[in-house]
């Protein structure tokens, strides 16, 4: 998830977010109808690469009265207009901003479900990212990808993340439509007692 270089990825400009984050975009990703079957009252979720927050605020909205959404990102300075428009809605409390630094996701506590949307391609190590992935969701949890279709990720693309995400103990449990979008949800495998 480092930023090695800007030859090696690239990791999409804090102000280029407002083109993503309009007034338009609930009508193209409304998070209730994408995220609903799978984020519930009370549950902790990850949103990684949050951006602006769009489906952090969304989700935060999902998850109350007494969940809360953990926030990623790779910039602060998305963190800090998510927190400002976290503020402006009511849902402060709910939210969690972190900034990732290294190949670590910040998170210590079990997560119920996480969500990528449009950022997968943009990790130089996807097996590391998985790694840990699988470190912190609980066993039964869900990840939903998102990449985008109109940018430069090909289905095969996704098709490759989802090998390398099998190989680091997920399961593919479908592949949701999801407009302009390629997607695919994971599925962290259940323990399975050995008595």
């Amino acid at each position: 998830m480092e930023n090695k270089s800007s030859k090696e990825h690239h990791v999409c400009p804090w102000y280029m977010a407002y083109l993503f984050d309009n007034p338009l975009r609930p009508l193209l990703h409304n998070p209730e109808k994408i995220l609903g079957q799978y984020v519930k009252p009370g549950m902790t979720v990850l949103d990684i690469g949050c951006g602006m927050g769009f489906f952090s605020l969304g989700m935060a909205r999902m998850v109350r009265p007494g969940g809360r959404v953990i926030s990623l990102d790779l910039q602060a300075r998305m963190l800090t207009i998510l927190e400002r428009r976290g503020r402006r809605q009511g849902l402060s409390r709910h939210i969690e901003g972190r900034i990732v630094e290294g190949d670590s996701l910040p998170v210590a506590d079990p997560v119920d479900f996480a969500l990528c949307f449009w950022m997968v391609h943009e990790i130089p190590d996807q097996a590391v990212f998985f790694r840990e992935l699988n470190r912190v969701l609980k066993p039964g949890a869900h990840v939903l990808i998102a990449e985008p279709a109109m940018h430069h990720v090909k289905p095969e693309d996704l098709d490759k993340t989802v090998s390398i995400a099998m190989k680091e103990g997920f399961s593919a449990a479908g592949r949701p439509r999801i407009r302009l979008s390629h997607a695919v949800v994971l599925e962290k495998p259940c323990l399975v007692s050995s008595v």
